[in-house]
């Protein structure tokens, strides 16, 4: 290809839910601006970023070629709030130049060798251009079906050489990546999320980042009963899902003491709700010294005897905190394949020893009452417990 037809590569980024958020719009802009200048941080690549009506253009520095462009493409389609990433070329803002720029841009294709069916879909954003959109689509696609002999398909074609009027600049790109949607991490507060080694607790969080929610991890270790192999495991997560917000923080609360302790109380049908009323408790105590909003958790309702709606509700009493659950209607082969997608399966499915297979009674209360549960507390001073279990806290920070 000749770079002097493609002109500069660059990547354009279309917005979602952000464009319809009214008077509030421009804060989601801002936030969502700063994600992406953030996330670039990781490939040392300083970009000019301009924002246009529903679009996000990034120019690279003078000198860039594509193979940087693609790097820069994967990093930001991790972002929230984005829906599409495309990797582009900006041309002159000229017919003849927008015309040569797509026919070098379908001269190496295998799919174009093939004879795949085409059309060309235009978007004049400066209504000044000489030719509107329907004109540049049948000029562009006329041309390129002249030295192509590509078969047009307006309604459902296998290629689509996209083009954009700017401002200042035409671009031109055919593929793209979807993103992650949703809204930019940090315009919905912050939350603190449960997390076990297990499947479900990563994709909570990621579920609730991209609804704009900045999250910490807390994370409860069998310890001293057990080795570091669920903390290690816990940070092999974190570490997954800072892709999607960056800056992410782990905290680890020695639990095993605290288990021994319900263990011996002598209500082991009520020990499972027991631990989880105590582990809410303790993650309270330590979102407010965070400053999060809402604690989040992997319930999946019914998935588990722990998970029945009145032991969710006597999980619910423990705490005044908001306790949200993305989950809660999804079962166990849809949270597996959001695992999946976002990265996580593998690493969830890795053994550890998990805190909570430390206190498995042979059976569990599915509905357990909060009166029971009260009276185990009082006994065990569990709003002391929790307070020092909080005070307990270690931090793990990504960039140790």
């Amino acid at each position: 290809m000749t770079m002097s037809a493609l002109g500069e590569p660059c990547v354009l980024l279309k917005l979602g839910e952000v464009v319809l958020k009214g008077n509030n719009r421009e804060l989601f802009e801002r936030r969502l601006q700063a994600n992406i200048k953030a996330a670039l941080k990781d490939v040392g690549v300083k970009v000019d970023l301009r924002q246009r009506h529903g679009v996000i253009a990034l120019f690279l520095p003078e000198g860039s070629d594509a193979g940087i462009a693609d790097a820069v493409a994967e990093r930001v389609s991790y972002v929230p709030g984005l829906v599409w990433v495309h990797r582009a070329w900006k041309v002159a803002k000229d017919p003849s130049a927008i015309t040569k720029a797509a026919i070098e841009l379908l001269a190496d294709r295998e799919d174009v060798r093939r004879g795949v069916s085409f059309a060309v879909r235009s978007r004049r954003r400066d209504k000044r251009f000489p030719l509107n959109s329907m004109e540049l689509d049948r000029s562009v696609g006329g041309e390129l079906n002249d030295i192509y002999g590509l078969p047009v398909d307006l309604r459902k074609p296998e290629l689509v050489v996209s083009i954009e009027v700017d401002r200042d600049e035409a671009f031109v790109f055919t593929d793209g990546q979807p993103g992650q949607g949703g809204l930019p991490v940090g315009t919905s507060g912050r939350g603190l999320v449960l997390m076990s080694g297990g499947i479900d607790s990563p994709v909570a969080a990621y579920r609730m980042m991209r609804r704009g929610l900045r999250v910490d991890f807390l994370h409860f270790s069998g310890i001293p009963f057990s080795t570091s192999e669920s903390i290690y495991k816990a940070y092999a997560l974190v570490k997954a899902l800072d892709r999607f917000q960056g800056g992410s923080r782990l905290w680890v609360v020695p639990f095993g003491k605290a288990q021994q302790s319900i263990k011996v109380s002598g209500q082991e049908r009520l020990a499972i709700i027991t631990q989880r009323r105590l582990m809410l408790k303790a993650g309270e105590e330590v979102a407010r010294r965070l400053r999060a909003g809402a604690l989040v958790t992997g319930d999946s309702l019914g998935q588990v005897s722990s998970q029945t709606l009145q032991n969710i509700t006597a999980q619910d009493d423990a705490v005044d905190m908001p306790i949200l659950r993305p989950l809660i209607g999804l079962d166990k082969t849809e949270i597996m394949a959001e695992a999946r997608r976002i990265g996580t399966l593998a690493i969830s499915e890795l053994p550890d020893e998990d805190c909570c297979s430390l206190l498995a009674p042979r059976r569990t209360e599915t509905a357990a009452k909060v009166a029971d549960l009260r009276r185990i507390e009082r006994r065990l001073d569990v709003e002391e417990l929790a307070v020092r279990l909080a005070g307990s806290l270690q931090e793990y920070r990504l960039d140790a």
